[in-house]
Order: structure tokens, then C-alpha cells, then sequence
């Protein structure tokens, strides 16, 4: 992989205590396509990249940054939350202009959905790629045996095995209690623009299932749904990427 020109940087919170979050961006013709990537994951990976790439080749605007606590972004991982990273990721979007084509993979997907919520104008269009809204709750803590639970209550953390890092993912108690002041699948969620969700049906990490709640809920009539019936959790494989162009072309104007 090339090497890639130094980040630069949006201080983001108060100022005696700002993150320093580093982005990318690549200009070109609007709408402006943002990426909003995923729980531990930074702005290098597959699809972000492909993502540069096809803005390059289009001349289309695109930008990308690392949550604090992940890639280039200072900070501690174990610092973060949801409203923290949703924080950050509203300040970027601050960047991009009117009606940004939002892209959100995983966390990512959530994080987006909070953030058409500080919007002053509708995003121009979401698509959500396996998106995970309310994961801290649903598919973390529902689903941990009661020593788990005990364990990140009295000591405030507990590192969940990964298949995406050896050392594992470190979920602290504040994130799980963070979590729980931003769930959206409790009702109707108001997107104000098109949506376009990307879901592999062999996705153990997040299930296909938990994807169309979140689609059920959304209060608009144009939301399409692309099933991947052998796709797993990061789609990142080379029909995967063009299936997530095709889909960013299309809800950009073509």
C-alpha cells in the first residue's frame, strides 16, 4: 500500500481537555462523501481506501478521519465512548458541507444516525454497511454470561477476544453505560434523507436480523436493502467493494 500524506487535524471538545482527530480529505465535486468507520477500526482499512480511490478516479469530494483512540487519532482506546466518538464525528461532518453523503460501516452506522441528529440540514444520503446501532446494549451486553457483566461492574473493564486483533477489544463499563444514553432502536428513527444498507447474511458479528430492525424503524419509504446472502462482517471483498461504489455513485447523483 502507498504511503499515505500526513493527516491533518480538527481539535474537537473543550479546550482543556480537546482530542486532536486526524482527517483526510481529497477535493473534488460535491456532494462531499464522508466516511464513518467502525469499533476499532481507522481510515487505512480496505474499504476506506477504496473508497479514496473511487473519489480520486470521479472527482468527488471525500473525507475520512480516525475516532480519538484509534489510527492516527491521540488517545486512549479505553477512553472512548459513544458520545465522545459521535462528538468527533459531528465536527468532521461540520467540515464537509451541505447535505454530505454519510458513510458508515459497523459502529460507524450508529454513530451516523446520531449525528443526522445535530445536522442543521438533511445529510444528502446514508449508506450504512453492516450497521450496528445500539450494539453496547443489544449485541454486547445482552449477550455476556453474568461473569462478564460482573467483572466490567466492579472492575470497569474486560477485554472481549477478537478475531480482528490479537490483544483483544477492551469494553470498559463506561462504554456500556455511555451506550445506553444514545440507543435508537427504541422508536421511529428520522433520517431526513435516502438510505441504502449493505447487510452480509453470514455476519456473525452483526446479525442480518439486527440490521432490518434498524431498517424497520426508519420513518422514510426510500430505504433500500442489498442482502448479501455470503457476505460476512466486513465486505470488503472485491464484488463487496463495488457493490458499496455502486451504492455511493448512486446516492452521490451518479
Amino acid at each position: 500500500m502507498p504511503s499515505l500524506p500526513d493527516p491533518q487535524f480538527l481539535s474537537v471538545g473543550h479546550a482543556d481537555a480537546a482530542r486532536q482527530i486526524a482527517y483526510r480529505r481529497i477535493e473534488g465535486a460535491g456532494p462531499t462523501i464522508v466516511w464513518l468507520g467502525g469499533f476499532k477500526s481507522d481510515m487505512s482499512g480496505t474499504k476506506a481506501e477504496a473508497l479514496a480511490a473511487f473519489a480520486a478516479a470521479t472527482d468527488r469530494a471525500f473525507l475520512r478521519f480516525d475516532y480519538s483512540g484509534h489510527g492516527e487519532s491521540p488517545g486512549l482506546f479505553e477512553d472512548g465512548t459513544i458520545s465522545r466518538w459521535a462528538e468527533e464525528a459531528a465536527a468532521i461532518v461540520a467540515l464537509a458541507g451541505e447535505a454530505p453523503i454519510l458513510v458508515g460501516s459497523s459502529m460507524g452506522g450508529w454513530i451516523a444516525l446520531l449525528v443526522t441528529r445535530q445536522l442543521a440540514r438533511p445529510a444528502g444520503g446514508m449508506v450504512l454497511i453492516a450497521p450496528a446501532p445500539d450494539f453496547t446494549e443489544a449485541l454486547m451486553w445482552k449477550a455476556f454470561p453474568e461473569a462478564v457483566k460482573r467483572q466490567i461492574e466492579t472492575e470497569g473493564q474486560w477485554v472481549r477476544p477478537s478475531p480482528y486483533d490479537a490483544g483483544g477489544y477492551p469494553i470498559t463499563r463506561a462504554l456500556i453505560e455511555d451506550g445506553r444514553k444514545n440507543l435508537v432502536l427504541g422508536g421511529l428513527i428520522e433520517t431526513g434523507c435516502p438510505v441504502h444498507v449493505l447487510q452480509g447474511m453470514q455476519d456473525e458479528d452483526v446479525p442480518w436480523q439486527h440490521a432490518m430492525d434498524m431498517v424497520a424503524r426508519i420513518a422514510r419509504d426510500d430505504v433500500v436493502v442489498t442482502l448479501v446472502k455470503d457476505g460476512d462482517h466486513r465486505l470488503s471483498r472485491p464484488e463487496d467493494i463495488t457493490r458499496l461504489t455502486e451504492a455511493v455513485a448512486a446516492m452521490a447523483g451518479g
